[in-house]
């Protein structure tokens, strides 16, 4: 069930179903190791009565059963496995590759504008729907030579000294060293990505990194001597190899975030009013300019661009790792705030039109939806329209 407020406006929808083509990215986003356990369990559900039903079967296409079971068979060997864990969504995708699936279909609107209004966000003069991003980055290596990451294929991509690179079957950027590390100067690799894309690697200790859209880390090939330290633009989420000797460090937006091992979010775009530090395990300090804080598990930091001190307040977690896990969460956020969200996942652009009300919009919608489909949505409060014209977005009210 996806619920959206605005001041006084709730919408309240459990209808949602998946195209052909959504089908495909919520297979690829499994294959990369992405989906979240909600998407796995539909996917692997449907697979049980998986049917090949557009067209008629003709006898030149091999064996109905041998290539249903086959189809089967590749999409339970690129499953994630591993523990459920509790969702953080409350409404459910059905997976369908030739048929669409109804759940079920139910909208409450307490207030709208006339369907017209809605009309508006049919795109114009553009060639094909604007679609969500994917697993794509750039990785620049110490000698300066550049892996375009989504068109390279699994295997070792590079060899750098004691530590080999490979990109596996399911998307990841993993760093290896062969045997004991020895005490040389350190190698630095950058992993970038673009807007509209977003990239998990796991580091030479361990450490694994989910790197959001338009964002950057630098890490050291091999982490040699009394720290672990990498730095970042954008936002990322860690999940921290325990090393009490080698505490972990991150540099961003001049604030130092240590750790030893555990597991938070950082986001902190150049283009966001804030830095947003969220703690979901373990413990971390963070410095800048004389003023610390130390998180507890739960708790999250925020500090405005030109301040000093930090905004500390528990939160929901699950909202601030949604992106990792397939999902927008806005959480009370102003459209501006909105906005850009959209525009690095969806590689658009977007300007504003006339005077926008000064109100904010609260609800989880997936990041793999059509961008046409998630701003219907947003108009659908009545409040808000928008106009799409090539990669522009126009926010109107």
């Amino acid at each position: 069930m996806l619920q959206l407020k605005i001041c006084s406006i709730t919408i309240i929808t459990n209808y949602y179903f998946m195209t052909r083509e959504k089908y495909i990215l919520l297979y690829e986003k499994c294959q990369a190791g992405n989906c979240t356990p909600v998407e796995t369990k539909l996917l692997e559900d449907y697979t049980d009565r998986f049917e090949l039903t557009e067209g008629e079967w003709t006898a030149i296409m091999g064996n109905k059963e041998q290539i249903r079971a086959i189809i089967y068979n590749r999409l339970q060997k690129n499953l994630p496995v591993g523990p459920i864990k509790k969702p953080i969504i409350s409404w459910y995708w059905v997976a369908a590759a030739s048929i669409v699936l109804v759940l079920s279909a139910s909208v409450l609107l307490i207030k709208t504008k006339p369907k017209e209004n809605i009309a508006q966000i049919k795109p114009q003069n553009t060639k094909g729907p604007i679609l969500p991003g994917s697993n794509k980055a750039i990785l620049t290596l110490a000698n300066g030579s550049k892996i375009n990451l989504d068109d390279s294929g699994k295997g070792t991509l590079a060899q750098q000294g004691q530590c080999t690179v490979k990109k596996l079957s399911n998307g990841q950027l993993v760093y290896s060293v062969d045997g004991k590390a020895v005490n040389a100067p350190l190698s630095y690799n950058v992993a970038t990505t673009p807007r509209g894309g977003q990239y998990k690697l796991v580091l030479s200790d361990g450490t694994q990194v989910w790197l959001n859209a338009a964002s950057s880390i630098k890490y050291p090939v091999v982490f040699a001597g009394k720290e672990r330290h990498v730095e970042l633009t954008g936002e990322a989420y860690f999940e921290v190899a325990k090393n009490k000797q080698m505490p972990f460090s991150v540099s961003v937006k001049g604030t130092s975030i240590e750790v030893l091992g555990t597991h938070f979010n950082v986001m902190a775009y150049d283009d966001d009013n804030n830095m947003v530090t969220t703690l979901l395990e373990g413990s971390v300090k963070l410095k800048k300019a004389g003023t610390e804080a130390m998180l507890r598990p739960g708790q999250q930091a925020v500090m405005g661009n030109g301040h000093t001190t930090y905004d500390i307040s528990d939160v929901n977690t699950d909202a601030a790792v949604a992106w990792k896990n397939g999902y927008f969460v806005f959480d009370d956020e102003n459209i501006q705030s909105i906005m850009r969200k959209i525009s690095r996942w969806y590689d658009v652009d977007v300007t504003y039109k006339g005077t926008l009300k000064d109100q904010n919009f609260g609800g989880t919608v997936s990041k793999f939806s059509n961008v046409t489909e998630l701003l219907r949505i947003l108009e659908m409060t009545g409040t808000i329209h928008f106009k799409i014209e090539g990669r522009m977005i126009t926010v109107m009210p």
